[in-house]
């Protein structure tokens, strides 16, 4: 998957690359889907975070120590992210993530409806911004110095409101994580108060 990207993951090409049979891969894998589970699960196994360290963080750092460490392990594992729209992680390692996560929220005062959103919301912020990292700078694509110019290049009749922030444009994707993953906290804390 990393090698050859998420669409590659077949029985067939993992059973060539391991010199093997899918047969025997059938063994341990009743379809693809298994075997997509149990690679997403993997990735989430990467994730190595300690319940009791979160919930001493409080629910903020927590949850900003669990989206920055599964933003870098979505990283390293470039095509993963998109095994992980196919359908809901439910693995072990991906449940004990989902299960820490949402004690935390719980913990620090939010009621359970808004928890499970809460967390749901989080997750797809995580997944989101890393399928667009992972697939940034990709064929064709102007690079940020290329996009910088043409900021600074549009007519001022035009786009007034351009030109006036194109010094700052484009904004590097891992400062615009970190600055929604911000309003996302903040956006919490306010529900979380009105609960």
């Amino acid at each position: 998957m990393d090698d050859e990207g998420a669409d590659a993951l077949s029985m067939r090409t993992l059973a060539q690359r391991l010199g093997s049979g899918t047969a025997t891969l059938y063994r341990h894998f009743d379809n693809r889907a298994a075997l997509v589970a149990h690679v997403v699960d993997r990735v989430f196994g990467a994730v190595e975070l300690n319940g009791g360290e979160l919930l001493a963080m409080g629910w903020q750092q927590a949850l900003r120590t669990v989206a920055h460490t599964m933003f870098e392990a979505l990283a390293r594992h470039r095509n993963a992210a998109r095994l992980m729209v196919e359908e809901i992680p439910l693995g072990p390692n991906a449940m004990a993530l989902r299960e820490h996560c949402v004690a935390v929220l719980l913990d620090s005062g939010f009621p359970p409806r808004l928890a499970a959103h809460a967390f749901a919301t989080f997750s797809r912020y995580v997944l989101g911004f890393a399928i667009q990292v992972n697939g940034h700078g990709g064929g064709g694509q102007l690079d940020d110095a290329q996009l910088s110019a043409v900021f600074q290049g549009v007519d001022p009749a035009l786009f007034p409101a351009t030109v006036t922030v194109a010094g700052s444009m484009p904004v590097p994707i891992e400062e615009e994580f970190s600055f929604g993953l911000e309003l996302l906290l903040s956006g919490l804390a306010q529900l979380r108060d009105d609960a």
